[in-house]
């Protein structure tokens, strides 16, 4: 009696389509086909045309009612764009008043986090039904482990992605595109290769004649200054990386990277799905529509630095965590950041106290420049209880800023001096 053979490792990369775009046609399914930009400002949109068509769902206003890229003045930048957009161009992080010049006659939307996070968390919630072993990438992505999933082996994994494909359509209206591979390095590889709505399979034999050919770029891990300095020594393929040896590319790259590369060029990657990862730091930042002065926008800015305070506040008792860190981040008129933290004794989660420390950051930042980004930063988190045992054990007497936070949070006089904005 033979012994069964081990199940072939597969690994998907599970990549959903234009995401937040993909979200604002669900609303708003009269702009299907046509280009659609979200970014900008904060959700108002939605309160502006009700009141203009009150009688009117919002899936029945005029496609002539929206806001078009062109008429948009200001510095954000592109969140996601529609297929239908991204044709001429324009695609995320590009800023909007660039993208207005490559397709003007786009429709613009501003962002609306807390309805993608709802998506984000039921597309999520119907893939552990069918697949448990899912590794959380972000709002919008997923590796999960096929390997031992019931329909993950066949076809290479092509049954089960068209079946949780399925699932999250007949759920939520929404695609996604899947990569199935022996790695999570392959699987992102594939997830982009039928997009939109589409499933690529890669084997182990398939990196010669599906993987070789493709530029440098294409292996998540490769930033633009190593693609250029690859493309300095000929290397634009990762068919022409791969022929490069090990010792050549430690030397001209370091050897953690060059041996990277090695494995990465071969298709090789050990990485475990991690089914739970721990944040390191949760971050709130905005970029300004125009540069602020410390000084003579104080309100602006002490006003924005407030609210930045409240959403990071807002995430942490969301998420169940505390820290300890606090962190602010400055970007200037020239395109320079500087950051600056504190750490102080007791966890905290709470937005009065984090915009205190926050504040005692900027004092130690320079305003003479104008700033054009303000970020608040909370890190060495631990969760709600294990916080609770620490403080409960720990007989450190009370610091400074310790009394100061007890002011706060009893309207006792703040012992510290005054706040900048």
């Amino acid at each position: 009696m033979s012994a069964t053979a081990p199940a072939i490792r597969r690994i998907a990369h599970l990549d959903m389509d234009a995401f937040y775009a993909s979200v604002e046609l669900l609303r708003y399914p009269q702009l299907k086909g046509l280009p659609v930009v979200i970014g900008g400002g904060r959700r108002a949109l939605d309160d502006a045309l009700r009141a203009q068509y009150a009688e009117l769902p919002l899936h029945e206003i005029p496609v002539a009612a929206f806001p078009l890229l062109r008429d948009y003045t200001g510095r954000g930048v592109i969140t996601t764009a529609t297929y239908a957009a991204r044709q001429f161009g324009v695609g995320s992080a590009l800023g909007l008043m660039k993208a207005a010049k490559l397709c003007p006659q786009a429709i613009l939307l501003p962002v609306d986090f807390a309805q993608y996070r709802h998506y984000s968390q039921r597309f999520k919630a119907i893939i552990t039904e069918i697949a448990p072993l899912m590794e959380n990438r972000g709002v919008d992505e997923v590796y999960i482990d096929f390997t031992q999933v019931p329909g993950g082996q066949r076809e290479g994994g092509r049954v089960l992605a068209r079946l949780i494909q399925k699932a999250i359509f007949d759920d939520t209206g929404l695609t996604c595109s899947v990569g199935v591979a022996p790695n999570k390095l392959l699987a992102k590889m594939a997830s982009e290769f039928n997009k939109p709505n589409g499933i690529a399979i890669v084997h182990d034999t398939d990196v010669e004649t599906m993987i070789w050919p493709l530029a440098c770029r294409k292996i998540n891990g490769i930033g633009p200054k190593a693609d250029a300095k690859l493309k300095t020594h000929g290397i634009e393929t990762i068919g022409q990386l791969a022929a490069k040896d090990l010792q050549w590319l430690m030397d001209t790259f370091g050897q953690r990277t060059g041996a990277w590369m090695f494995d990465a060029a071969r298709g090789r990657d050990e990485r475990p799905i991690v089914l739970e990862s721990e944040p390191v730091s949760i971050s709130r930042e905005t970029s300004f529509e125009r540069d602020l002065h410390a000084v003579r926008d104080k309100a602006e800015l002490g006003a924005i630095f407030t609210r930045l305070c409240e959403q990071l506040a807002d995430d942490l008792q969301r998420k169940g965590y505390v820290g300890k860190t606090i962190g602010i981040k400055l970007k200037y008129e020239d395109f320079t950041a500087v950051t600056r933290d504190i750490t102080i004794a007791r966890h905290i989660a709470d937005a009065k106290a984090i915009r205190r420390v926050a504040g005692q950051c900027l004092k130690r930042a320079p305003l003479h420049k104008k700033l054009r980004l303000l970020g608040v930063r909370m890190g060495a988190l631990l969760s709600v209880d294990e916080a609770q045992a620490l403080d409960f054990k720990s007989n450190q007497p009370a610091t400074l800023m310790d009394i100061a936070l007890t002011a706060i949070n009893t309207g006792a006089d703040d012992p510290l001096t005054g706040q900048l904005f």
